[in-house]
């Protein structure tokens, strides 16, 4: 048993090193806590990681169809690209109801015979 004034001793849960320093410390190094950070974080991280590089592509996708700001492009152009539409970043509903999505600033909106107007939303940051 320890005395009131002697620390506790306590080991690091990843390496069991000693840990030294504040009383509260949980991990002995910033490496420890990173790999602790890491393990209890890895399959969220690997979900967000996924869904960035669908919507990274999306937008790709979308600039490489539309290098000056406006044009159409078919479904199946979008399709044989590998562009997803079920990811995107918002949607913009305007006065008279039509829906656009956008994948970050790079948007799209359905037109008849499975076309699409491809847009860039220049104040996208609001």
């Amino acid at each position: 048993m320890t005395s009131p004034t002697e620390p506790t001793k306590r080991n690091c849960p990843i390496c069991d090193e000693p840990i030294k320093g504040r009383r509260d410390k949980k991990y002995c190094s910033d490496y420890c806590r990173s790999v602790s950070f890491n393990e209890n974080n890895r399959d969220s991280t690997s979900f967000v990681k996924t869904i960035n590089t669908i919507l990274r592509k999306n937008r790709k996708i979308l600039e490489q169809l539309n290098p000056k700001g406006k044009s159409k492009a078919s479904k199946k152009q979008l399709l044989d690209e590998g562009f997803n539409f079920n990811y995107f970043t918002n949607e913009y509903i305007t006065k008279t109801g039509k829906v656009y999505k956008f994948c970050y600033e790079q948007g799209y909106i359905a037109l008849p015979e499975d076309m699409f107007a491809l847009v860039v939303k220049h104040e996208y940051i609001d």
